[in-house]
């Protein structure tokens, strides 16, 4: 027995905009994320170095901000594709579950 029964009646949407950048998302994420990195190592290869290992404000405070905009696009780009996953399953076929018969289909409790 399937699972679930494809509707007999149910007609797929015309694919939209949701499939154009569920497409391109990996694109998106690896571009997202080697432009800020590049920055990062730039800015960590090209900082001096105090004799003692201290590290320059402005530096560090710039590669704490690359490391941040890195995790925000991260979570921007997982927020699309959830939310084209969604769309694509919405246009998707009409499914129906199995029948459940109530036990008091005739005679319904109070």
């Amino acid at each position: 027995m399937a699972w679930l029964n494809k509707h007999p009646h149910s007609v797929r949407s015309a694919p939209g905009l949701e499939w154009a950048l569920w497409r391109r998302l990996p694109r998106i994420l690896a571009v997202g994320t080697a432009l800020p990195l590049l920055v990062l190592g730039a800015s960590w290869a090209l900082s001096p170095d105090a004799p003692d290992g201290a590290r320059d404000p402005a530096s560090l405070r710039l590669e704490f901000i690359m490391v941040g905009i890195v995790v925000l696009h991260w979570t921007l780009v997982l927020t699309a594709a959830i939310g084209c996953a969604i769309v694509i399953l919405m246009k998707g076929p009409t499914y129906t579950a199995d029948a459940y018969p109530l036990p008091d289909a005739d005679r319904p409790q109070p």
